[in-house]
């Protein structure tokens, strides 16, 4: 059994079934957010047709989303540091709800991606505040375990419920649905959340550091930015070098400007925790993993199996429930193997399904070539994003849970981006590689797919070495 290391916070709550009911309030509020990341890929098509936008700006549809979501992160768990995590957690979902509802309703592409950028925004200010309030609620090991299992699970569930979601809503509801559908659950917990966490937890009110807020969301916006468009221009094209060598010069500022200033927006000793540190790698690696896998794979079934939107959908059912019933025994497993080994076999066991799945062939049966690798990636993904998050907020103080929330959540951001970046490029160009010497289209697809997975794979193992030479850096 492992001792983990707990900040000595008070609960916000003193109530057990109030502190789990917050809790569930708390991580569907989270799971919009990771749903608004992918639910929206299936109704593109519908949203170019009706407002008239080609493949370049529905592109920014997505990305639109995406850069202030990574790019505020870090700004938005220290905002709730200083002013308090209920409260910047109430006035992102606020955002986050008036911005679904202005996207559902645009009428043109420039209210649309307003409205997007938007909620990117909000989500910045939720989603730290989020993570931050859960491991205030919970301040002993069990329960916090249990409460990041049941977060976790709810959450990471997002990511395969949006391709199922967004196919059913597009098909029955028309395109604004998936807007549409944030706004009451969003106004739920607003309803809600008051009652159930009944005082709020602010920090010093130091002076804001200006200079490091500009320059670390400008650095993020701009490395995010360079990701994102690689699928587009490709990894040599000026504007991507462009954009990832102005990111990397502000990041490099910002650091410089953190190590001199009083009162830092990020605190840089923070990263000689070895759990936040190690936290934060492996949810690196499970973004990369987990956000280029869900795009390959609704690419395979539709492309390669014919499948369409909705039974597209109905095929992640048996991965999200695997993860969903997976999470709920991660905290036994951390308290056998301890943090830090639990996410790396959980990796180890990701990284195995994906190798699994990157045998289908092009005529594939589900029962026989999908269904045995879905779930297992449920059950590595189920650990590795519990046990990751406990990790990166693991003896994390008060005054920066919601930083050390924003670092998780950015890392998952950046991972995932950069996994879509190269797990995207190395199909695309063995998919061209294979039509070029006149294999049939749809084996060569296969094939470039195949990579994809193996890919993921590769980036789930490489997380696995990382967490655990980390810890091994670590004095327990």
């Amino acid at each position: 059994m492992t001792t983990t290391a707990l900040a000595p916070t008070p609960s916000l709550t003193t109530r057990a079934p109030r502190r789990w009911l917050a809790l569930t309030v708390l991580a569907f509020a989270q799971f919009l957010v990771v749903l608004d990341a992918s639910i929206v890929n299936i109704a593109l098509p519908s949203i170019g047709s009706q407002l008239g936008l080609d493949t370049v700006a529905l592109s920014w549809v997505i990305t639109a989303y995406v850069l202030p979501f990574g790019g505020l992160l870090l700004l938005g768990g220290r905002l709730a540091d200083r002013y308090g995590h209920r409260r910047l957690f109430m006035t992102g979902t606020a955002g986050f709800v008036a911005a679904s509802a202005a996207a559902g309703l645009a009428s043109s592409g420039a209210m649309l991606l307003a409205a997007r950028a938007f909620q990117g925004g909000s989500a910045a200010l939720l989603a730290p505040a989020s993570l931050a309030l859960v491991t205030q609620i919970f301040v002993t090991s069990s329960d916090r375990a249990k409460a990041l299992g049941i977060w976790g699970a709810v959450a990471g569930a997002g990511s395969a419920a949006g391709v199922l979601l967004g196919g059913i809503l597009t098909s029955a509801l028309g395109w604004e649905s998936v807007f549409f559908v944030n706004v009451p659950i969003g106004m739920l917990v607003l309803a809600t959340i008051p009652g159930l966490i009944t005082r709020d937890t602010a920090g010093e009110r130091t002076r804001l550091d200006l200079p490091g807020a500009l320059t670390v969301t400008a650095g993020l916006t701009a490395i995010v930015g360079a990701l994102s468009q690689t699928e587009r221009l490709g990894f040599t094209h000026p504007v991507v070098i462009g954009l990832g060598v102005v990111g990397a010069v502000l990041l490099a500022v910002f650091v410089a400007i953190e190590a001199r200033t009083a009162s830092p927006l990020v605190r840089l000793h923070i990263f000689r925790n070895r759990s936040v540190s190690g936290g934060n790698l492996a949810m690196l690696f499970v973004g990369g993993a987990t956000t280029g896998v869900f795009f390959a794979l609704s690419i395979y079934m539709q492309a390669v199996l014919g499948y369409d939107a909705l039974k597209s959908g109905l095929t992640q059912l048996p991965l999200a429930g695997t993860l969903v019933l997976t999470a709920g025994a991660v905290p036994a497993a951390i308290e056998r193997l301890g943090l830090r080994r639990t996410v790396a076999v959980s990796l180890t066991i990701l990284a195995g399904g994906l190798a699994w799945l990157a045998t289908a062939p092009y005529d594939a049966t589900f029962l026989q070539h999908i269904l045995g690798p879905s779930v297992v990636i449920g059950i590595g993904l189920a650990g590795a994003f519990v046990a990751g998050t406990q990790l990166a907020v693991d003896g994390v103080a008060t005054d920066e849970a919601g930083l050390a929330s924003g670092l998780v959540n950015t890392s998952q951001q950046i991972g995932g981006a950069l996994g879509l970046a190269v797990l995207t490029t190395l199909a695309t160009n063995h998919t061209t590689h294979l039509l070029a010497t006149s294999t049939p289209a749809t084996q060569a697809l296969t094939a470039g797919l195949s990579w994809a997975f193996l890919g993921a794979g590769a980036f789930a193992l490489v997380g696995a070495i990382a967490v655990t030479l980390v810890g091994q850096r670590h004095k327990p």
